[in-house]
């Protein structure tokens, strides 16, 4: 499988990187470059792609603004000198965000997520069969959190639940917790409700670890018992019964 990439980045230095990178990627081939997001637009109206690698601080149209224009993006990874966009970013659903300078194994990465993606987007097409566990969880997706003064990358798979603390989030995986500055709400308009339900007006879980509910506590399977509130439990009842 080939994935055609088009390059849209103002910095010549940047296509030059990512066109050294590519030759040591065979699965990745060349459709097209661009300096200026506004002369991709209209290529892209007659040309289809598979990947864009794409910058964010351009003349005339940012990245981010070209990336809301389009109707059904392809696959974008994000290659950006700018921490400060990544959770923007991953709310448009991006594939990945590389930050400058990156070198070629966290390219590499990159692509190989871009593809696994591609692989992922034509088997739900080709075949009508229910997917497996693994399959749904890399649907789930990552997101982005601010915590610790850092911008950290999470597989929400691997998201147990999340409990509301303050004007603070605790975001938890099997045995720890990274605690940012946001809303239980924001979390629950961003993450996947195929997968993630709010059981009480503190905690949203991910049903992918829920092992049991008995009476008003529910059981995740590692070992954490959280109350479920008696306004939430029959909604509860109905999603978990609904397959993935």
């Amino acid at each position: 499988m080939k994935l055609r990439t088009l390059i849209i980045d103002d910095e010549p230095l940047a296509h030059d990187i990512i066109l050294k990178y590519m030759e040591d990627v065979p699965f990745l081939e060349l459709a097209g470059q661009f300096h200026l997001a506004t002369d991709a637009l209209s290529f892209l109206h007659q040309n289809s792609v598979d990947l864009i690698f794409l910058d964010i601080q351009m003349p005339k149209l940012s990245g981010l603004d070209f990336l809301k224009t389009l109707r059904e993006p392809p696959i974008i990874i994000i290659s950006s000198a700018y921490a400060e966009y990544a959770v923007e970013s991953f709310e448009l659903d991006v594939c990945d965000y590389l930050l400058k300078p990156f070198r070629f194994d966290r390219f590499l990465k990159a692509t190989n997520k871009a593809l696994s993606l591609k692989r992922m987007q034509e088997q739900s097409q080709q075949s009508p069969e229910p997917k497996n566990i693994s399959q749904k969880a890399e649907e789930n997706h990552q997101i982005f959190i601010k915590a610790d003064k850092r911008f950290i990358q999470l597989e929400t798979s691997d998201i147990y639940y999340l409990e509301s603390y303050g004007n603070y989030v605790k975001v938890w995986m099997k045995e720890k917790f990274h605690l940012t500055s946001r809303t239980l709400s924001s979390f629950e308009d961003q993450l996947n409700t195929r997968f993630f339900i709010r059981i009480h007006k503190s905690y949203l879980i991910n049903r992918l670890w829920v092992d049991f509910l008995e009476g008003n506590r529910l059981m995740l399977k590692n070992g954490v018992e959280l109350p479920i509130g008696k306004n939430h439990k029959q909604h509860f009842k109905r999603f978990m019964s609904r397959d993935i």
